[in-house]
C-alpha cells in the first residue's frame, strides 16, 4: 500500500538514503530541510521522481512546518544539530535544534492529523554507561553531553504525545552512522586531514575511544523492519553492529585504503571532547529478534564511505576546505 511519508533533514545523509529508499518502494515522499547541512546534490535522484517533493523550511518555523506536513501519514523526524561536538560553545543550539524542533514536529503531527512518527535519537542518550553492550532499559547515568540531553528530552516528548495523544512512536538510537553521502564525523575529518597532510595527523582523545558504526543501509533496513513488525504504541530500538573498533582502528583502515602510513599525533585524554563516549557499545538484541542482521562490516563501511569521499570531493568544497 502506497504512503505518504514526510522527512524532516529529507536532504541530509540519512535522511536522503532513506528517501530514495521509500520512493524505491513506491511511496510518497515530501523532504523538508532547511539545508544548512544537507545538500541539495544529495537529492539529485529523488528530484526525477513525481512522487517526491521538497520543501525548503525550518523546523523552528511551526507554520511552514505544518503545511508542508499537511497529508502526510508518518513523519520521520531526522534533522537536527550535527555538531555535536561544540556543544558547550552554544549550549541553546541543541536545546533549539533537537528539543524545541520535536515539540514543534509534535504539534504539527496534532495540527495536521499525522498520528506516526519515527525519532532519530542516539546512543549518546547513554552517556557513559556500565554494562556493555547496552540495552535499551539499561539505567541512564548523568548526562555528559547537551546533544544526548536534549535528544532524551526530544524521547521524552514523544513518548508523553503517543500516551496522550495516541500518537504511534519509533525511537531509534543510533550509534554513529556511515556511508554514502557521509558529510561530517571521523571518517570525513580523517581523509580531509590526510589530503591535506600525507605525512601527520591529530587524533581527538587518545585513540582508543571505541565506537559501533553503522552501515547507512544497513540502518534503513533496520528502521523498514521495525516500522513493520513491532507491536504497541511506542518502541526504542537500539541500532549499531554487533562488534566495534576504536578510532585508531578505523583511522588505521583508512591509511592502508589510501596507501599512508602518517605520524599520529593525539591531544590526550580517553574522550575526544566534553561529552564524547569513550566506549558506545548498544545491545541489538531487540531489534535483532524482529528478524534484523547488519550485512556490511565496520571495516567495509569505513570503506566505502572513504570511496564515496573520493568520487565526491566537491564535498569539502561545500564544507569551506578546499
Amino acid at each position: 500500500m502506497q504512503r505518504r511519508y514526510f522527512i524532516t533533514g529529507g536532504a541530509g545523509f540519512i535522511g536522503s538514503n532513506l528517501t530514495d529508499h521509500l520512493l524505491d518502494l513506491g511511496h510518497r515522499v515530501v523532504g523538508y530541510d532547511n539545508l544548512s547541512t544537507g545538500r541539495g546534490e544529495f537529492m539529485a535522484q529523488a528530484l526525477h521522481n513525481g512522487r517526491f517533493r521538497f520543501v525548503e523550511g525550518d523546523v523552528l518555523d511551526p507554520q511552514a512546518l505544518r503545511t508542508a506536513m499537511a497529508g502526510a501519514d508518518c513523519v520521520f523526524h531526522l534533522a537536527a544539530n550535527a555538531d555535536i561536538r561544540h556543544g558547550l560553545e552554544a549550549p541553546e543550539r541543541d536545546l533549539r535544534q533537537n528539543t524545541q524542533a520535536t515539540f514543534n514536529v509534535l504539534e504539527a503531527m496534532r495540527a495536521t492529523g499525522t498520528s506516526e512518527i519515527v525519532f532519530a535519537s542516539s546512543g549518546v542518550v547513554y552517556g557513559e554507561p556500565r554494562q556493555f553492550p547496552t540495552r535499551e532499559d539499561a539505567p541512564f547515568p548523568i548526562q555528559t553531553s547537551l546533544y544526548g540531553a536534549s535528544k532524551l528530552a526530544g524521547e521524552g516528548l514523544i513518548s508523553a504525545y503517543c500516551e496522550g495523544f495516541g500518537f504511534k512512536g519509533i525511537i531509534f538510537r543510533f550509534v554513529s552512522v556511515v556511508g554514502e553521502r557521509y558529510s561530517h564525523g571521523h571518517v570525513f575529518d580523517f581523509y580531509r586531514k590526510l589530503k591535506d597532510n600525507p605525512d601527520e595527523i591529530e587524533v581527538l582523545g587518545d585513540g582508543t575511544q571505541k565506537k559501533s558504526y553503522l552501515y547507512v543501509r544497513d540502518c534503513i533496513a533496520a528502521i523498514e523492519l521495525a516500522m513493520s513488525r513491532a507491536n504497541g504504541r511506542f518502541n526504542i530500538f537500539n541500532l549499531g553492529n554487533l562488534d566495534y573498533c576504536s578510532v585508531d582502528e578505523s583511522l588505521s583502515v583508512i591509511c592502508a585504503h589510501m596507501g599512508l602510513s602518517p605520524h599520529r599525533t593525539y591531544t590526550g585524554g580517553s574522550r575526544g571532547w566534553v561529552g564524547d563516549s569513550p566506549f558506545v557499545f548498544l545491545d541489538t538484541s531487540r531489534i535483532q529478534s524482529l528478524g534484523w542482521q547488519p550485512k556490511v562490516s565496520i571495516e567495509e563501511g569505513v570503506l566505502r564511505t572513504v570511496r564515496y569521499l573520493e568520487a565526491n570531493e566537491w564535498l569539502f568544497e561545500a564544507h569551506g576546505e578546499g
